[in-house]
């Protein structure tokens, strides 16, 4: 693993040298996808796993959102690191952390135990601003919409993976795909260490040792826009992390659906997101842009957010995910290009750390207002259940969709990250 140099001397370990950016990239976003696969097993099962510990719709909020509290914390602190010392040695400790969380979830025999687990976890998770100051680091500012989408396809490929084998293996016993996420996480951080090259040449890596604070990053960024690019970011996330937090409870709840039909689900959603980001987002970007796909992201998402609480019957409720699916994919990795390329070469991994810090925010503020709205609908039709904060969540998605249109579209930073 790479270490960092001494105060006042210059870095002296030898670190791989990047491969072409191509094999740099397909290895980071390997690594990503085998992540997420792990992540991704987890997301059916955790609702209900939790429930099994008489956890209450509000408890399971705060479950959700005790990771993301996590993540809010750690992802500028894992970014400015990665700044420091490198990408690898902290992609290498956090996907460890990642491990161990798992572990820790499926051994859990109490509530307590299990928040335990996801607080570690998400102090880990934190990582996913590393991942992408990596991939700004070997892509050029032009290519970074497409680089983010194949990001993004990674993690939709990962969901089509993830909850599929945690659904199937549910069918052992619920903790049983916590045990196999733990071990696919070691696996991982062995690949981290013996095979991705570290990413950040020693001349560009931040030689600051002071915590820096939030105006010496607004003097990194071109402000105005990096400002505009967060809110919506924030906004957006709040609305998509209710569905999220909810979607098991919804299908369970609305159609009778277990874990294994739930993981299902998540498997449709993510298959449409790796497409969308995979295969046609560089295409996207060339023909509209960024800011344009950005905001017709947030119209289509607040669509499907509005329709989900309506579905009744299969077909309605894969139309209503699919729309979702598709207003995520569509601003999720244009809001972190605009990001990217906003900042310098030299602080890409502090600047996408506060892009994954107020994403963070958002996921604990949006798990904790679905749980307390979802309380209104308790009790009701059936049909009625998790209406509230669904049709909430819409609404919040149509002032993200206010606020990205006082997105100015980035001009190149002198000094931005072009690739190694």
């Amino acid at each position: 693993m790479t270490r960092a140099a001494e105060p006042g001397r210059p870095e002296t370990t030898a670190t791989p040298s990047a491969p072409p950016h191509g094999s740099s990239l397909g290895l980071i976003l390997f690594t990503v996808f085998i992540d997420l696969i792990g992540f991704g097993i987890v997301i059916p099962v955790l609702p209900l796993y939790a429930e099994r510990f008489g956890a209450s719709t509000f408890a399971i909020g705060a479950l959700m959102a005790t990771y993301s509290a996590m993540t809010f914390v750690f992802s500028p602190i894992l970014g400015r690191l990665s700044d420091r010392f490198g990408r690898r040695p902290v992609l290498f400790v956090s996907i460890l952390g990642t491990s161990a969380g798992f572990w820790l979830m499926g051994a859990a025999n109490s509530l307590a135990l299990l928040f335990l687990a996801r607080l570690i976890d998400g102090a880990s998770g934190g990582n996913i601003s590393t991942a992408q100051a990596y991939i700004a680091d070997v892509t050029p500012p032009e290519g970074r919409a497409r680089a983010m989408g194949f990001l993004g396809a990674a993690f939709g490929l990962g969901f089509v993976l993830g909850p599929a084998i945690g659904g199937t293996m549910s069918l052992i016993s619920l903790s049983a795909p916590f045990y196999f996420a733990a071990a696919l996480a070691a696996v991982n951080a062995l690949l981290v260490y013996f095979r991705l090259p570290e990413s950040l040449e020693p001349e560009h890596r931040s030689q600051d040792r002071r915590r820096p604070h939030l105006t010496d990053l607004w003097r990194r960024v071109q402000g105005r826009a990096f400002r505009a690019i967060v809110g919506t970011y924030f906004i957006s996330t709040v609305g998509f992390a209710m569905m999220t937090t909810l979607y098991a409870l919804f299908a369970s709840h609305r159609f009778g659906f277990d874990a294994v039909h739930t993981g299902y689900l998540f498997a449709f959603v993510g298959l449409i997101g790796a497409a969308i980001q995979g295969g046609l987002m560089g295409r996207l970007v060339a023909r509209f842009g960024e800011r344009l796909l950005a905001s017709g992201g947030a119209v289509a998402l607040a669509a499907g957010l509005f329709l989900l609480p309506l579905s009744r019957s299969l077909l309605h409720l894969l139309v209503a995910s699919a729309v979702v699916a598709i207003g995520n994919s569509l601003m999720t990795p244009t809001l972190n290009a605009l990001a990217s390329r906003s900042a310098d070469a030299t602080w890409q991994g502090r600047a996408m750390g506060l892009m994954q810090s107020a994403g963070s925010l958002g996921r604990i503020c949006g798990p904790l207002l679905a749980g307390w709205l979802l309380s209104f609908d308790l009790g009701g039709l059936v049909d009625n259940y998790a209406r509230t904060p669904l049709w909430t969540s819409a609404a919040l998605l149509l002032g993200a969709f206010l606020y990205s249109r006082a997105i100015p579209v980035p001009r190149p930073t002198e000094g931005s990250a072009g690739g190694n």
